[in-house]
């Protein structure tokens, strides 16, 4: 893929946070998606046009643990009354209206948990195609280094807003870096 093309005409900008504990309450393998924060951005000059964001139920653990609490400032009120992963895999497959998506997030880690989960509730994700946005970013700007997406935007001079580890203010975040991901930043920063 050439830095200032993309072949589908949206990029879906996605941040899950998942079910998780510093304890070993909940393994990897067993961890669920508990909020799904997307913003859906025209491809041709890297605009957010659409936000979509929900809760998740999670059945395996379905208590979350202080620690989840308290880094992603989830509520177990907040997933008590969500719907669960296939309803809002739905939600989201219809907030998609069929649109041609290449789907983004920020390292590997939100691919593999939506493979995970849609294997546990067998569940089909409504897009196929998958770009590491921290990789092409180090790439785009000619560094070894893999930023995390905090670092990322005070590397580009860009503060961070909203709140850390919430998937809705992470996808806004990581969205206001596709200039540099796609090698357009001389072009500005994305309009709002």
């Amino acid at each position: 893929m050439n830095p200032a093309t993309i072949e589908q005409p949206w990029v879906l900008v996605i941040d899950l946070e998942a079910t998780c504990d510093d304890q070993g309450a909940v393994p990897k393998h067993e961890m669920e998606i508990i909020e799904i924060g997307a913003v859906l951005v025209r491809a041709r000059d890297l605009a957010p046009v659409e936000e979509f964001q929900t809760f998740v139920r999670p059945r395996r653990h379905p208590v979350l643990t202080p620690f989840c609490t308290q880094l992603t400032t989830i509520t177990q009120r907040d997933v008590d009354g969500a719907p669960g992963f296939a309803e809002a895999i739905a939600a989201l497959r219809h907030f998609l209206a069929d649109r041609n998506v290449l789907f983004g997030s920020w390292g590997d880690y939100d691919r593999k948990q939506f493979e995970q989960d849609a294997r546990h509730h067998r569940v089909a994700l409504p897009f196929r195609n998958h770009v590491n946005l921290k990789a092409r970013f180090s790439e785009s700007i000619g560094d070894t280094k893999r930023y995390g997406m905090d670092g990322a935007l005070r590397r580009v001079g860009l503060s961070l807003t909203g709140t850390h580890h919430r998937g809705l203010d992470d996808a806004r975040n990581i969205a206001r870096l596709l200039p540099w991901v796609f090698g357009r930043a001389d072009a500005g920063p994305p309009r709002r």
